[in-house]
Protein backbone atom coordinates (compact mmCIF):
# COMPACT_ATOMS: atom_id res chain seq x y z
CA UNK A 1 0.00 0.00 0.00
CA UNK A 2 2.67 2.31 0.87
CA UNK A 3 4.66 1.62 -2.17
CA UNK A 4 1.22 2.27 -4.53
CA UNK A 5 1.46 5.66 -2.50
CA UNK A 6 4.84 6.22 -3.53
CA UNK A 7 4.38 5.88 -6.89
CA UNK A 8 1.73 8.39 -7.29
CA UNK A 9 3.46 11.03 -5.21
CA UNK A 10 6.00 10.72 -7.53
CA UNK A 11 4.01 10.92 -10.71
CA UNK A 12 2.60 14.03 -9.59
CA UNK A 13 6.06 15.67 -8.67
CA UNK A 14 7.31 14.42 -12.18
CA UNK A 15 4.00 16.15 -13.63
CA UNK A 16 4.09 18.93 -11.78
CA UNK A 17 8.78 19.53 -12.29
CA UNK A 18 7.44 19.38 -16.05
CA UNK A 19 4.56 21.99 -15.68
CA UNK A 20 7.05 24.49 -13.63
CA UNK A 21 9.80 24.06 -16.37
CA UNK A 22 7.93 24.62 -19.05
CA UNK A 23 6.11 27.49 -17.82
CA UNK A 24 10.00 29.22 -16.68
CA UNK A 25 11.04 28.26 -20.34
CA UNK A 26 8.58 30.16 -21.79
CA UNK A 27 9.00 32.91 -19.61
CA UNK A 28 12.64 32.80 -20.02
CA UNK A 29 11.91 33.09 -23.88
CA UNK A 30 9.36 35.87 -24.00
CA UNK A 31 12.23 37.85 -21.32
CA UNK A 32 14.48 37.54 -24.03
CA UNK A 33 12.43 38.93 -27.32
CA UNK A 34 11.17 41.44 -24.77
CA UNK A 35 15.03 42.11 -24.08
CA UNK A 36 15.88 42.22 -27.78
CA UNK A 37 13.11 44.29 -28.78
CA UNK A 38 12.88 46.40 -25.96
CA UNK A 39 17.23 47.23 -26.61
CA UNK A 40 16.24 47.23 -30.61
CA UNK A 41 13.39 50.44 -29.70
CA UNK A 42 16.12 51.75 -27.10
CA UNK A 43 19.01 52.08 -29.75
CA UNK A 44 17.11 53.10 -32.45
CA UNK A 45 15.01 55.73 -31.18
CA UNK A 46 18.21 58.27 -29.60
CA UNK A 47 19.47 58.04 -32.92
CA UNK A 48 16.67 58.88 -35.12
CA UNK A 49 15.97 62.05 -32.35
CA UNK A 50 19.57 63.36 -32.47
CA UNK A 51 19.57 63.38 -36.43
CA UNK A 52 16.22 65.19 -36.49
CA UNK A 53 17.95 68.62 -34.95
CA UNK A 54 20.85 67.75 -37.29
CA UNK A 55 19.30 67.94 -40.43
CA UNK A 56 16.70 71.34 -39.26
CA UNK A 57 20.51 73.10 -38.25
CA UNK A 58 21.94 72.30 -41.81
CA UNK A 59 18.56 73.32 -43.05
CA UNK A 60 18.54 76.61 -41.65
CA UNK A 61 22.14 77.21 -42.44
CA UNK A 62 21.25 76.52 -46.09
CA UNK A 63 18.13 79.11 -46.29
CA UNK A 64 20.25 81.69 -44.84
CA UNK A 65 23.46 81.15 -47.02
CA UNK A 66 20.62 81.75 -50.53
CA UNK A 67 18.72 84.64 -50.86
CA UNK A 68 20.33 88.47 -50.46
CA UNK A 69 23.93 87.40 -52.04
CA UNK A 70 21.96 86.18 -55.30
CA UNK A 71 19.72 89.41 -55.50
CA UNK A 72 20.80 91.64 -58.80
CA UNK A 73 23.35 94.51 -57.89
CA UNK A 74 22.08 96.95 -59.83
CA UNK A 75 18.65 98.15 -59.63
CA UNK A 76 16.92 100.29 -62.55
CA UNK A 77 17.07 103.67 -62.60
CA UNK A 78 13.63 106.12 -63.47
CA UNK A 79 13.94 109.11 -65.91
CA UNK A 80 14.41 109.96 -69.55
CA UNK A 81 16.21 107.26 -71.84
CA UNK A 82 19.50 108.17 -73.35
CA UNK A 83 18.03 106.96 -76.58
CA UNK A 84 15.96 109.82 -78.68
CA UNK A 85 12.55 110.12 -79.00
CA UNK A 86 10.74 111.08 -81.83
CA UNK A 87 8.03 113.01 -82.04
CA UNK A 88 5.57 113.28 -85.83
CA UNK A 89 5.73 116.87 -87.22
CA UNK A 90 2.53 118.16 -87.49
CA UNK A 91 1.01 118.32 -91.07
CA UNK A 92 3.92 116.68 -92.38
CA UNK A 93 2.87 114.75 -95.80
CA UNK A 94 0.14 115.87 -95.60
CA UNK A 95 -2.22 115.52 -98.83
CA UNK A 96 -4.92 118.38 -99.72
CA UNK A 97 -8.33 118.45 -98.20
CA UNK A 98 -9.89 118.79 -95.04
CA UNK A 99 -8.82 115.68 -93.27
CA UNK A 100 -5.35 116.69 -93.13
CA UNK A 101 -3.83 119.69 -91.80
CA UNK A 102 -1.42 121.55 -94.49
CA UNK A 103 0.91 123.44 -91.77
CA UNK A 104 2.81 125.90 -94.23
CA UNK A 105 1.35 124.21 -97.16
CA UNK A 106 -0.56 126.02 -100.04
CA UNK A 107 -4.44 126.42 -99.85
CA UNK A 108 -6.46 123.93 -102.09
CA UNK A 109 -10.18 125.16 -102.62
CA UNK A 110 -11.36 122.05 -100.97
CA UNK A 111 -9.46 123.27 -97.75
CA UNK A 112 -11.20 126.27 -97.42
CA UNK A 113 -15.28 126.60 -96.35
CA UNK A 114 -16.23 129.24 -99.11
CA UNK A 115 -19.68 132.26 -99.29
CA UNK A 116 -20.25 134.56 -101.20
CA UNK A 117 -22.30 138.24 -100.61
CA UNK A 118 -23.66 141.12 -103.15
CA UNK A 119 -22.50 143.88 -102.77
CA UNK A 120 -23.50 147.52 -104.40
CA UNK A 121 -20.50 149.77 -104.07
CA UNK A 122 -18.52 149.95 -107.16
CA UNK A 123 -21.28 149.65 -109.15
CA UNK A 124 -22.26 146.26 -107.91
CA UNK A 125 -19.84 143.23 -106.97
CA UNK A 126 -19.65 139.93 -105.10
CA UNK A 127 -17.52 139.51 -102.21
CA UNK A 128 -15.46 135.30 -101.96
CA UNK A 129 -14.80 134.74 -98.44
CA UNK A 130 -12.89 131.93 -97.97
CA UNK A 131 -11.95 130.43 -94.24
CA UNK A 132 -9.64 127.42 -93.61
CA UNK A 133 -11.79 123.85 -92.57
CA UNK A 134 -11.65 122.88 -88.69
CA UNK A 135 -8.15 121.63 -88.03
CA UNK A 136 -6.72 122.50 -91.23
CA UNK A 137 -3.63 125.68 -91.73
CA UNK A 138 -2.38 126.39 -95.05
CA UNK A 139 -1.27 129.30 -97.27
CA UNK A 140 -3.24 131.88 -99.74
CA UNK A 141 -0.02 132.59 -102.22
CA UNK A 142 0.82 136.32 -102.92
CA UNK A 143 -1.25 135.62 -106.51
CA UNK A 144 -4.75 136.15 -107.83
CA UNK A 145 -7.67 134.19 -106.83
CA UNK A 146 -8.50 132.26 -110.21
CA UNK A 147 -12.40 132.82 -111.00
CA UNK A 148 -14.16 131.50 -113.73
CA UNK A 149 -17.54 131.93 -115.50
CA UNK A 150 -20.00 129.39 -117.38
CA UNK A 151 -19.03 127.14 -119.76
CA UNK A 152 -16.59 128.76 -121.36
CA UNK A 153 -14.09 129.07 -119.06
CA UNK A 154 -14.27 133.02 -119.13
CA UNK A 155 -11.66 134.05 -116.76
CA UNK A 156 -11.40 137.31 -114.39
CA UNK A 157 -8.89 139.54 -115.27
CA UNK A 158 -6.83 141.64 -112.26
CA UNK A 159 -8.34 144.39 -110.78
CA UNK A 160 -4.77 145.58 -108.84
CA UNK A 161 -1.50 146.59 -110.70
CA UNK A 162 0.17 144.21 -108.03
CA UNK A 163 -0.21 141.04 -106.02
CA UNK A 164 -1.00 141.09 -102.54
CA UNK A 165 0.56 139.33 -99.50
CA UNK A 166 -0.03 135.78 -98.93
CA UNK A 167 -2.55 135.25 -95.83
CA UNK A 168 -2.22 132.23 -93.36
CA UNK A 169 -5.72 131.03 -93.02
CA UNK A 170 -6.14 128.63 -89.69
CA UNK A 171 -8.96 129.18 -87.56
CA UNK A 172 -11.47 131.97 -87.79
CA UNK A 173 -9.24 134.54 -90.35
CA UNK A 174 -10.89 134.89 -93.93
CA UNK A 175 -9.90 135.98 -96.88
CA UNK A 176 -11.98 138.15 -98.95
CA UNK A 177 -11.61 138.72 -102.91
CA UNK A 178 -14.07 140.85 -104.45
CA UNK A 179 -15.24 139.90 -107.95
CA UNK A 180 -16.90 142.38 -110.61
CA UNK A 181 -18.54 140.73 -113.32
CA UNK A 182 -19.29 143.04 -115.81
CA UNK A 183 -16.96 146.08 -116.38
CA UNK A 184 -18.35 147.25 -118.98
CA UNK A 185 -21.01 149.82 -119.94
CA UNK A 186 -23.02 147.79 -123.10
CA UNK A 187 -25.74 145.88 -122.52
CA UNK A 188 -24.17 142.56 -123.90
CA UNK A 189 -23.02 139.92 -121.30
CA UNK A 190 -23.98 135.82 -120.57
CA UNK A 191 -26.41 135.92 -117.80
CA UNK A 192 -25.07 133.34 -115.22
CA UNK A 193 -26.01 132.39 -111.56
CA UNK A 194 -22.68 131.00 -110.23
CA UNK A 195 -18.55 131.41 -110.46
CA UNK A 196 -15.63 128.94 -110.10
CA UNK A 197 -13.24 129.48 -108.02
CA UNK A 198 -10.02 127.75 -107.46
CA UNK A 199 -6.24 129.02 -105.57
CA UNK A 200 -4.64 129.51 -108.55
CA UNK A 201 -4.79 127.50 -112.30
CA UNK A 202 -2.73 124.51 -110.41
CA UNK A 203 -5.35 124.01 -108.14
CA UNK A 204 -7.01 120.10 -109.10
CA UNK A 205 -10.03 120.90 -106.88
CA UNK A 206 -11.68 124.11 -108.09
CA UNK A 207 -15.41 124.88 -106.25
CA UNK A 208 -18.28 126.10 -107.98
CA UNK A 209 -20.47 129.20 -106.06
CA UNK A 210 -24.20 130.44 -106.35
CA UNK A 211 -24.33 133.80 -106.17
CA UNK A 212 -27.41 134.79 -107.89
CA UNK A 213 -28.23 135.75 -111.37
CA UNK A 214 -25.10 137.79 -112.66
CA UNK A 215 -24.53 139.41 -115.81
CA UNK A 216 -21.00 138.62 -117.07
CA UNK A 217 -19.08 140.70 -119.77
CA UNK A 218 -15.02 141.54 -119.38
CA UNK A 219 -15.17 140.34 -115.30
CA UNK A 220 -12.27 141.30 -112.85
CA UNK A 221 -11.41 140.00 -109.70
CA UNK A 222 -8.91 141.57 -106.21
CA UNK A 223 -6.42 140.27 -104.79
CA UNK A 224 -7.20 138.13 -101.49
CA UNK A 225 -6.90 140.88 -98.29
CA UNK A 226 -7.44 139.96 -94.62
CA UNK A 227 -10.06 143.05 -94.53
CA UNK A 228 -13.35 143.14 -96.41
CA UNK A 229 -12.55 146.86 -97.48
CA UNK A 230 -9.50 146.18 -99.26
CA UNK A 231 -11.19 143.85 -101.44
CA UNK A 232 -13.72 146.53 -103.13
CA UNK A 233 -12.93 145.99 -106.98
CA UNK A 234 -12.69 149.62 -108.44
CA UNK A 235 -11.33 149.90 -111.86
Amino acid sequence: MFGHRNRNRRSALLASAVLVGGALLMTACQDMDGTVDSGAAQSSSPSADAGSPSASASASEDAASDGPSDAPTDAPTSGASDEPTASPSAGSGSSSGSNGSKVGQVCGANDLSWSTRSESQAGGYILVMAKAKSGITCVLPAALPTVAFGSDGTEAGPVEQAVGKQITLSGGTVAYAGVNPKTTNTDGGKELDSIIVAVGNEDANPVSLKVGTITVDKPVVTNWHTAPKDAVPFS
